[in-house]
């Protein structure tokens, strides 16, 4: 090609069109790759595996899920010059091995199977185990003994034991939680008439008389749930692993029992689709490396929400005053200097105010003057999901006063000035015809401040984020939605289960299972705000925003 040929190339600016369309190729591939790895890796935590049995030359049996396959560094030879290759197996059995995953060299392998009667059993804890059943009693009388009578034995019995767990868990969570709800209820009355210098000897028996009556009821309730966790206990099973092991542990132990060996596709695609709804619908266990994470789910979307309903008031006042009342001059360009340099503030700094402002200063004059029989238990003065979502919303609220400024400035001059020729006042032509054709503007902020939000960790471990909640900011007594109290975060369960578990390895699946989870929480949520945006846009289509 010719110097001029080349000159006239760069003179015509298809050089920078080529650049700027490989940059966005550039990062819709990474985008698209850090996607892809997510859902590759947290979609196939779901499916229900083969179980692979190995002998190895030594004699010893190993059985359990092929996980991965690598080279073993530093093995190359001659007779094999890429290296040796080792295989990972997840073989379960935690409580007989202390281990979850294990390491087999290829050229170890003397035997491949996959035993078509190798059961798979799902446990409230130690994880899962792999192996056969060798007997199952009722006390000390023999029910079955071997893996297939043990079979037509055990998919009955689980039945009526997971009948019995969800008997418990309503006993605990609904009918103790209620007793318990009522008890301290009770006790915050009979405190506030001792500070109140005003309790009868009356009031205090009518109290004291309640709370009796609750406490009988509540022996009631937990004289239930004891027989019914000894009714669990009643049903004990011998299980054998692939080496010969055994092990005895009560089937109300037992979440789920499957054959992955002996599953089709049709049945693994059902067990897939019920696993996934599990994880969606169910509580964690096993220090949240398993178990379901709808607390996390629950606790993020009503965080995302509280902040919303804070911060779009605030903004858009803000940027209504900044950009129609305010007198542009120095002061106005300094508040915007501020605000745009608030948006860069790291977010561990607004954790940092939202403890010390919202929560001690706030919170503990909330508890001194409305909640001060319940001290020195704080109420207010603790870290909970109002403040935790008042904290994003001050870290956000730049975000939608910048974006409603550009909206303000994007309806045409000529609506005010018809609005106000028809004899409308300011405030009417801002309420009526300026706000809502603003209003594309200012919920593309509010999709700017959701997603950021989101996904925010650090100042939520400052202001009320915790790695497991007793109870959900939301349920049946009243005030039924209680902001006070400490919540779970999917952004928090992910730090929390890839950074503070104690088996690393085995939580590696549930973070990408969360990580995946998060992404569509962000994705419906900006969706949810996008449509709505769509709306107001074809709704004032005059607007040139």
């Amino acid at each position: 090609m010719s110097k001029f040929s080349i000159k006239k190339f760069h003179d015509s600016g298809s050089l920078f069109i080529w650049l700027c369309g490989g940059a966005l190729g550039l990062s819709l591939l990474m985008i698209g790759g850090l996607l892809v790895l997510i859902i590759i890796n947290g979609m196939g935590y779901f499916w229900p595996k083969d179980l692979i049995q190995f002998t190895l030359k030594d004699g010893r049996v190993v059985l359990g899920e092929w996980v991965a396959t690598e080279t073993i560094p530093g093995s190359e030879s001659s007779a094999h010059p890429k290296g040796k290759e080792r295989i990972q197996l997840k073989v379960g059995n935690r409580d007989l091995y202390g281990l979850d995953f294990r390491w087999v060299d290829r050229t170890d392998i003397m035997k491949e199977q996959y035993p078509s009667d190798v059961l798979a059993f799902e446990r409230w804890e130690w994880g899962n185990f792999y192996g056969w059943i060798k007997e199952i009693q009722e006390g000390e009388t023999r029910l079955a003994a071997g893996n297939q009578e043990g079979m037509k034995v055990l998919f009955p019995l689980l039945e009526r034991t997971n009948g019995i767990q969800e008997r418990i868990h309503t006993i605990e969570h609904d009918e103790i939680a209620e007793l318990n709800h009522r008890l301290e209820q009770a006790r915050l009355r009979l405190r506030s008439l001792e500070l109140s210098g005003q309790s009868r000897s009356g009031d205090r028996a009518t109290i004291q008389a309640h709370m009796q009556e609750v406490e009988a009821l509540y022996e009631v309730q937990n004289t239930a749930r004891i027989a019914l966790y000894d009714e669990l206990d009643r049903f004990r099973m011998t299980v054998v692993d692939a080496a010969g092991e055994e092990q005895t542990f009560p089937v109300g132990t037992l979440v789920k029992v499957w054959l992955p060996n002996s599953m089709g596709v049709g049945e693994k695609l059902h067990m897939y689709v019920q696993n996934f709804w599990r994880v969606l619908s169910e509580e964690p266990r096993e220090a949240n490396t398993e178990g379901g994470i709808f607390p996390a789910i629950f606790g993020t979307v009503l965080m995302v929400v509280i902040m919303s309903i804070a911060v779009v008031p605030f903004g858009v006042l803000a940027a209504v005053y900044l950009k129609e009342y305010a007198k542009q001059g120095v002061v106005t360009r300094m508040i915007r200097i501020a605000v745009n340099n608030l948006a860069g503030v790291p977010s561990i700094v607004f954790g940092v105010f939202g403890l010390g402002f919202f929560i001690y200063a706030v919170g503990g004059t909330l508890d001194q003057l409305f909640f001060a029989e319940a001290l020195p238990n704080p109420t207010f003065g603790t870290g909970g999901i109002l403040w935790a979502s008042l904290t994003l919303a001050l870290m956000t609220v730049p975000v939608v006063i910048v974006a409603t400024e550009e909206g303000l400035s994007a309806v045409p001059r000529e609506y005010r000035e018809g609005s106000l020729a028809l004899g409308a006042t300011k405030l009417e032509s801002l309420w009526r015809v300026v706000l809502p054709c603003a209003m594309p503007g200012i919920l593309t902020g509010l999709i700017l401040a959701v997603s950021r939000a989101t996904g925010e960790v650090a100042p939520l471990m400052l202001t009320g984020v915790v790695k497991l909640a007793p109870s959900l900011p939301v349920d049946g007594f009243f005030p039924f939605v209680h902001l006070d109290r400490k919540f779970m975060h999917l952004g928090f369960h992910i730090f929390d289960v890839g950074f503070q578990s104690p088996n690393v390895e085995a939580a590696k699946p549930m973070v990408y299972v969360t990580t995946f989870i998060l992404v569509l929480v962000v994705l419906m949520l900006n969706m949810a705000a996008i449509a709505l945006r769509t709306r107001m846009r074809r709704r004032y289509a005059g607007s040139s925003v």
